[in-house]
């Protein structure tokens, strides 16, 4: 099997990516959790599991068109994955008892952050959903 220049620089920027994340991983695993407050540890967790689902949805599109998946298809896939990864870190996250209590808590202490953290949601989803919609027709390409 031939493997393209392209592809090669593809897998190399893969296996940099996943080297971060192991990085990350690595750091927190040496780090006692005596050190880390309840809401440090899990923000750290966000970072790196949002993180890991922007490489994953990132890599769809790429994945799809290596094996001639074109137009629509490509697209709704993507954000399909996307948003059914972006959903499930947040109720997977929101499942915690730790994590609640710190929603909640900041919600009562900071409520104009916490309202423009979901607002931030809007022009995250909103594309994705107008993508499975068929709002754009020049994605049948």
């Amino acid at each position: 099997m031939w493997v393209e220049m392209e592809d090669i620089d593809l897998y190399v920027t893969i296996a940099e990516i996943a080297g971060i994340f192991v990085g990350f991983a690595a750091l927190i695993s040496v780090t006692r959790r005596s050190e880390f407050g309840t809401s440090q540890l899990g923000q750290i967790r966000a970072v790196v599991t949002i993180g890991l689902v922007v490489v994953v949805a990132g890599l769809i599109p790429v994945t799809l068109s290596a094996y001639d998946v074109a137009g629509r298809t490509v697209w709704t896939v993507a954000a399909v994955v996307y948003l059914g990864l972006n959903w499930t870190v947040i109720a997977l996250a929101l499942r915690r008892p730790e994590n609640r209590r710190l929603a909640a808590s900041q919600a009562r202490t900071t409520p104009v952050m916490t309202v423009f953290f979901w607002l931030l949601e809007i022009p995250i989803q909103v594309p994705l959903v107008l993508i499975l919609f068929g709002v754009d027709p020049e994605l049948d390409a």
